[in-house]
């Protein structure tokens, strides 16, 4: 599915999210700044904050355990809806609908927030109903281990994969930046970060994150 190259002959970048996530959207608001500026299409994909960590629930703090055992589950099973009855081309605009209230406007995952992104994108304020159902659990699982499993379980979200050199993808998470680098600066990460990624064997660059993420 993911590796098949758009009709329009660009390079497709298939990007893994999980709505609740202030770093990947910071990620996905820099790979939007890259399409401008490299031939690239961007293609979203969901991927659950909450399935990755169903195993380990026990390990985590207290405030992020709750975070994932009560508000993780609707955004990401609203946007896995609204793509199986209305398609992919609805994943990243309504995408860009609830990261914009959640985090740029500080809404947070509230019904009220997912309702307005719903209707800020023309769709049916009833997806919202599906934040409760487990109605298309088995398609955003299968989602979610599609872009987990080409980079492995120690990683979140985003994943973003690429067709290689030689015709295999080459997966990655992140990159975990702030602010989202824009114009030329963004397509100095992208060529960047496809060169390293590239190499084989190559796994990890990493600094300690002294600020929080920067929306504008």
């Amino acid at each position: 599915m993911s590796q098949n190259t758009p009709a329009n002959g660009k390079t497709p970048a298939d990007f893994w999210f999980d709505p609740l996530c202030p770093w990947a959207w910071m990620t996905s608001r820099w790979i939007l700044e890259v399409e401008k500026v490299r031939d690239i299409e961007v293609r979203w994909h969901v991927m659950s904050l909450a399935v990755l960590n169903e195993d380990k629930l026990d390990e985590l703090p207290e405030e992020y355990r709750d975070l994932l055992e009560n508000k993780a589950w609707g955004p990401v099973r609203v946007v896995t809806a609204a793509q199986q009855l209305h398609g992919d081309e609805v994943v990243g605009p309504l995408y860009t609908a609830l990261g914009t209230r959640f985090h740029n406007n500080g809404e947070g995952p509230t019904r009220e927030a997912v309702v307005g992104a719903l209707k800020d994108v023309g769709l049916p304020e009833d997806l919202a109903e599906y934040a409760d159902k487990d109605t298309y659990d088995t398609e955003l699982r299968a989602s979610h281990n599609e872009g987990i499993d080409k980079v492995g379980q120690e990683v979140g979200t985003p994943v973003i994969a690429v067709p290689g050199a030689d015709g295999e993808q080459v997966a990655f998470f992140g990159p975990v930046v702030t602010p989202a680098p824009k114009g030329e600066e963004a397509a100095k990460l992208w060529d960047g970060t496809l060169l390293v990624a590239s190499i084989p064997g190559f796994y990890e660059i990493k600094r300690t994150r002294t600020q929080g993420p920067i929306f504008d």
